[in-house]
């Protein structure tokens, strides 16, 4: 077993995260997202990827309860349970190679709307890298999903 994991790194506003790269299906630039009505404020719609359909979803509504729309924003495609999810983020960091010793529990510090998101963190380079929990994200999407 190996002692070290890959992670594709991303920015929402000006905090890093990573998601297991077995877990990325592609990253794209915008994508044209079509409006789901009702849908709850961090949806922002769906996506047409080649003829696959994926929940987009505005990480930073979800992290921060805005939905502040930049110019630029890319989005992290994600595969799950024969289903997509697409992240959207604010711009794509680089894939990581980290030490698995180096893992460390989500600190309570972080605002609860944020930290059940989190599977833990990795101190990068003098900042920090939170892991997201792609799982809690879907669990949020399916109809028996909880929200705080």
């Amino acid at each position: 077993m190996s002692n070290t994991e890959q992670l594709t790194t991303f920015y929402v506003g000006d905090s890093l995260f990573g998601i297991d790269v077995m877990k990325v299906q592609e990253v794209t630039g915008k994508a044209h997202i079509t409006l789901v009505p009702r849908a709850p404020q961090f949806i922002s719609g769906l996506i047409n990827l080649r003829g696959q359909i994926a929940t987009a979803v505005n990480l930073s509504a979800l992290f921060k309860d805005k939905t502040d729309i930049q110019e630029n924003q890319m989005t992290v495609v994600c595969h799950f349970e024969g289903g997509l999810v697409s992240l959207i983020v604010d711009s794509i960091g680089d894939v990581v190679e980290v030490d698995k010793k180096q893992f460390e529990k989500t600190p309570e510090i972080l605002p609860g709307n944020v930290r059940k998101y989190i599977k833990g963190i990795y101190k990068m380079n003098g900042s920090l890298m939170s892991v997201l929990d792609i799982e809690k994200i879907f669990e949020e999407l399916s109809p028996e999903g909880k929200r705080e």
